[in-house]
């Protein structure tokens, strides 16, 4: 594996807990709760089906709450890689030490600006054209916000831990009510009804595949829409209107790649696990997409893929002129924010 592996890991689970002590009251309480516990399990390796013992998950959040307290005003660790310290942004630099011994490291920023760490074991890497992709098992570390996928520059890390738990927290919520829908669709295609387990492992290793290609589509868009496109997100304040722009971007991403490739391929169970994914703002600005999904379940593909057709057109075309108004007009941050938030926008 490598020298310090455990010294490794100690510094990039400390990065991770002083950028939790610093984001993590931003969250709802009711998401904040659902977080922290599935964080308890994660970190003492509970089974998704056992129960957890509510006593010391209390004990539990309040320890973590004073070490976070402890470490306010604290900065960011470098990460010891054998004999050498990178900085703890310095993925790739980091990455080139640690992908030949079996491991992957990330690090970057989120939504409102939260920086984000994890350390994990390697399950496999490959490229998609000129973007690598890294894709991680077991984590060793991570924070409390932990995506399943993210994009940084040309790399997309993919995390399989989380998506499991991701997906078994869908399937819990689903687990209440059982409503008809796409998320029903998509757990039957992979066999919840008989043995809940194995159709996760069977959804998480189909799946990677629809978080790859969601990757691989924002990757596209960014190239199409430069660099200024992430500093402008990066500079506007409110978080409605952030979330606005990267629902635009996510939009574009699944019309230029994700959505048509799952349709060339005839992957049905994708299909149904994308829907029951959109949601949110995505699907608020995008209800021509959600309209086309129930007659593509009845066999009627022709009115998805002409939404899927308008939304490259449109999507591109709002994110240039939202980059023009940004470009030409001095104080142009309200200008935008009114517009993310006009129904002019919608499709």
């Amino acid at each position: 594996m490598i020298r310090g592996l455990d010294r490794l890991v100690g510094v990039v689970q400390r990065n991770c807990d002083i950028a939790d002590a610093r984001h993590a009251g931003d969250l709802t309480l009711c998401t904040y709760l659902l977080e922290m516990r599935e964080f308890y399990r994660w970190e003492r390796g509970i089974a998704f089906t056992e129960e957890l013992p509510r006593a010391e998950v209390g004990e539990w959040l309040v320890r973590r709450e004073a070490l976070w307290k402890s470490l306010e005003g604290r900065s960011f660790e470098p990460v010891p890689v054998e004999a050498s310290r990178f900085d703890p942004f310095a993925a790739d630099e980091i990455n080139v030490a640690l992908v030949p011994r079996g491991l992957i490291y990330s690090a970057g920023y989120g939504r409102r600006g939260r920086a984000q760490f994890h350390l994990g074991e390697l399950v496999r890497k490959e490229h998609r054209g000129t973007l690598r992709v890294l894709i991680g098992g077991r984590e060793h570390a991570r924070d409390l916000g932990s995506s399943p996928a993210a994009l940084r520059g040309a790399t997309a890390y993919v995390r399989q831990e989380s998506f499991r738990r991701w997906l078994w927290e869908k399937f819990e919520t689903w687990s209440a009510r059982r409503p008809e829908g796409a998320l029903s669709a998509t757990l039957a295609a992979y066999g919840f009804d008989g043995e809940p387990l194995a159709g996760l492992e069977r959804m998480v290793d189909a799946e990677t595949e629809t978080l790859i290609l969601h990757e691989l589509g924002e990757f596209e868009a960014s190239r199409e829409l430069g660099a200024n496109w992430e500093e402008m997100v990066a500079k506007l304040g409110t978080p409605r209107v952030e979330a606005v722009l990267r629902a635009l971007r996510d939009n574009l991403a699944d019309c230029l790649v994700t959505l048509p490739a799952l349709l060339d391929r005839d992957a049905a169970p994708s299909v149904h696990f994308w829907f029951a994914t959109f949601d949110g703002l995505r699907s608020e600005i995008f209800p021509r997409l959600g309209g086309a999904y129930r007659p593509w379940c009845g066999g009627e593909p022709g009115p998805l893929r002409d939404a899927l057709a308008a939304g490259c057109e449109h999507w591109e075309r709002v994110c240039r002129g939202l980059l023009a108004i940004d470009r030409d007009r001095p104080g142009a941050e309200q200008a935008i924010a009114e517009l993310a938030a006009s129904p002019a926008i919608r499709l």
